[in-house]
């Protein structure tokens, strides 16, 4: 699929202000999140949408005509259509995530990759599953790589796979254009159904060597032609923020679900939610988990916007993302259990948000148990 393709449809996206567009296409989101859901995939005029509010081209240096944005900027947006969508939501992240990896290719890789522009849209295959092998002037990429979310309408994907180095692998990233693979639909899951992140498969494509980078320059933030601080950044110092985003923006929306159903039942005759000491306690709770996670979340975000930083908080910093993480579904899991068996309904909004939170927190960028481990070595070695 073309880049053409996702370029803002008529009555979709309109206003010149990003902020503005952000909102908009947060209320498209949301006015397709329950149809998005049953399709397994965002609409056309949703994904455009995305484009438009800018999250294709958020990381995109500023040569190749992008924003090369901030952190704390990218989490603000995402949880915003997060709260209409989280799916979409992840998605947003996931593009503008994908094109902050495409700066670490060589010049002519870069040139390539935005030969169409800085609204690119870029997916990425972040798993080696799949294999590479040397040929001349490039390699021959083979494999299946599952769970790529948005892998149908992306213009290129990012794909990571092992190549040989001696008597062992090592991991390196291939930019690949659409039109050389091929994508199975295998998305058949239980939350964020709409990212459509289904299996891309190559069989024996061949990619030049100046569109190949060393997963290890990625996750170390070295950078091609640009010294700006959010591509600077380690991976690892930030990914855990563009993962959890879409999490709190979905946790605030389960706040409003949650009051507007207590609401309705007010309406009917039940007792009023403000004169129910257990029913105050649990939302108040519920938003103070939520807005304490925010404050993890923006810290490390602030962080990775204001350059370089020390091993403590390389250490600290996913430590951070997965506790926020751990807050979002606790707070959740409050309020879809409080809702009672009515939040349950296939229609309802809560159980879409529940369902989704628990998807997004499994990822492995939000597993407490490795990050906080690690953190707690360093605090232990540090003493």
């Amino acid at each position: 699929m073309s880049g053409s393709v996702l370029t803002p449809r008529s009555g979709s996206v309109r206003t010149a202000d990003p902020a503005n567009r952000v909102r908009e296409a947060a209320e498209l989101a949301a006015r397709h999140a329950a149809a998005a859901d049953q399709a397994r995939r965002l609409p056309g005029e949703v994904v455009a949408g995305l484009v438009a509010a800018g999250f294709a081209r958020h990381f995109v240096p500023h040569r190749w005509g992008g924003r090369a944005g901030g952190f704390v900027e990218l989490l603000d947006t995402v949880s915003t259509v997060g709260e209409g969508c989280a799916s979409a939501a992840w998605i947003a992240a996931v593009v503008a995530g994908a094109a902050r990896m495409g700066v670490y290719l060589p010049d002519e890789g870069q040139r390539e990759l935005w030969a169409a522009g800085p609204d690119t849209v870029i997916a990425g295959a972040l798993s080696p599953s799949g294999y590479a092998t040397p040929d001349a002037g490039g390699w021959r990429l083979t494999g299946q790589w599952p769970l790529v979310s948005g892998v149908d309408f992306a213009d290129w994907t990012l794909v990571c796979a092992s190549v040989p180095r001696g008597d062992h692998a090592v991991a390196r990233f291939f930019a690949v254009p659409r039109r050389d693979y091929r994508v199975m639909d295998t998305w058949f899951n239980v939350g964020l159904r709409a990212t459509g992140s289904n299996t891309l498969v190559a069989d024996g494509v061949f990619v030049p060597e100046h569109r190949s980078v060393a997963r290890g320059a990625i996750r170390r933030g070295l950078a091609v032609g640009s010294v700006a601080p959010c591509h600077t950044a380690a991976l690892r110092t930030i990914n855990g923020t563009l993962f959890a985003a879409p999490v709190l923006g979905a946790a605030r929306a389960a706040v409003r679900a949650w009051s507007a159903r207590l609401a309705g039942r007010s309406a009917q005759g039940s007792l009023a939610p403000r004169d129910n000491p257990l029913v105050r306690g649990v939302l108040a709770r519920a938003e103070g988990e939520i807005e304490s996670a925010a404050l993890l979340l923006r810290r490390v975000a602030r962080a990775g916007d204001d350059g370089p930083v020390d091993a403590a908080e390389a250490a600290r910093a996913p430590r951070d993302c997965a506790l926020a993480a751990d807050q979002l579904v606790d707070a959740v899991e409050r309020l879809f259990r409080s809702a009672g068996c009515g939040a349950q309904a296939q229609d309802d909004p809560l159980q879409r948000i529940w369902r989704d939170v628990h998807c997004a927190v499994s990822h492995v960028a939000l597993r407490f148990d490795t990050a906080g481990g690690a953190y707690g070595g360093q605090l232990l070695g540090a003493g």
